[in-house]
């Protein structure tokens, strides 16, 4: 199997999982052309869109796949009137590529958010970036905390394939919460180098994520003060805190 990423709007990915017979997933498609452009060159069919939410910037590309290639579309109820063809739900589970996708419901960016896990590929939409996490939309602090541990129950090689490239912003946060963590400034460093040559941080392993994601491991975190406090409240209290002061940060 093949994982390929296309960026696309500065910051957007579009994830394109192809195997040996050339035949693909695209999972989603934000735009049409680029997905065209590389399935012509690498002479790949696609089999199937997966969307994980409704959002434009991941559904955009899909009414003319459809009509380009007639490819069935999966995805939660909330994309319905972008081009779904099989609604999906927590548990089910769809082969293709001789493979098995499990449906994760992750509400929190959005209500009808979902993923889709085969592994070692977790294709979590919005939900959580390499080193942060997704905005709350519709759903509660509460709800995205929940969808995250969902993700983090999943094995340490588990890739994370996330919808957009925020590494670099998601350690700058995490650094001004933990300034004197060499974990987080020393991976800064590869990120920045990585950005310079314009090569994506992702897909990023869930054993890395459990060390530089402060809204995936806090436990793994030495709080202080007001943020060590809300460690001993309900565990999402501390995520929510903290995605606010996400909300707030400058960069």
């Amino acid at each position: 199997m093949n994982l390929v990423s296309i960026s696309i709007n500065e910051d957007n990915y579009i994830w394109l999982l192809y195997n040996n017979d050339k035949n693909c997933i695209i999972v989603d498609p934000g735009e049409f052309i680029s997905i065209h452009n590389i399935c012509k060159k690498k002479k790949l069919t696609p089999v199937a869109i997966f969307l994980t939410h409704h959002h434009h910037d991941h559904v955009d590309g899909v009414e003319s796949l459809k009509t380009y290639f007639n490819t069935p579309v999966y995805g939660p109820k909330e994309t319905i009137k972008y081009g779904t063809t099989k609604i999906v739900k927590e548990g089910d589970e769809i082969f293709l590529l001789n493979k098995c996708f499990k449906v994760f419901e992750l509400p929190g960016h959005t209500l009808g958010h979902v993923g889709f896990y085969s592994p070692p590929w977790f294709f979590c939409g919005d939900t959580l970036f390499s080193a942060g996490c997704g905005r709350l939309f519709e759903g509660s602090a509460k709800d995205m905390y929940f969808s995250i541990k969902k993700i983090n129950s999943l094995p340490p090689n588990t890739l994370i394939c996330a919808g957009h490239e925020y590494t670099l912003q998601n350690l700058n946060f995490a650094i001004s919460v933990f300034p004197k963590n060499t974990i987080l400034s020393m991976y800064k460093k590869k990120v920045e180098k990585l950005n310079f040559y314009k090569k994506p941080t992702l897909p990023s392993a869930l054993y890395l994520e459990r060390q530089i994601n402060i809204f995936l491991n806090p436990y793994n975190f030495e709080f202080k003060g007001e943020l060590k406090r809300l460690l001993l409240q309900e565990e999402w209290v501390l995520f929510k805190k903290l995605r606010d002061m996400k909300n707030n940060f400058i960069y």
